[in-house]
C-alpha cells in the first residue's frame, strides 16, 4: 500500500508544482487555494508511504516522479520545450530511483 500512497503523493507534487505556476505570485485566491491543497495532500500521502519505506527511497521516487511529471506536463499545458537535455535528466532520475528500489 506504502507504493500507491507513494504515486499518489507524486500526483499532488505535480498538482502544487503546477498549481504554483497559476498563483502568480500567490496573488490569485483559487490557484493559491489549490496548490496549498495540493502540497498539503502531498506532504500527507508521502508520510503515509514513509510508514514502511526507507525515507531517502520515499523522498527521491517522489521528488523524482514530481519532477517529471511537472516537466511533462509543463510542456503539454504551459507549452515549455522538451529538449535532449531534459530526456538525459529524466533517464538519469529513473534509473536513480530504479537502483535505490533495488538497494532498499
Amino acid at each position: 500500500m506504502s507504493w500507491v500512497y507513494l504515486l499518489i503523493a507524486a500526483v499532488f507534487e505535480v498538482a502544487f508544482a503546477l498549481g504554483t505556476n497559476a498563483t502568480k505570485g500567490f496573488t490569485r485566491l483559487w490557484p493559491s487555494v489549490f496548490t496549498l491543497a495540493a502540497a498539503a495532500a502531498g506532504i500527507y500521502t508521502l508520510s503515509l508511504a514513509l510508514r514502511t519505506l526507507d525515507v531517502g527511497v520515499g523522498y527521491t521516487i517522489w521528488t523524482g516522479l514530481g519532477s517529471i511529471g511537472t516537466v511533462v506536463l509543463g510542456a503539454l499545458i504551459y507549452n515549455e520545450k522538451i529538449n535532449a537535455p531534459k530526456v538525459i535528466a529524466f533517464g538519469s532520475i529513473i534509473a536513480g530511483a530504479l537502483v535505490l528500489r533495488l538497494a532498499a
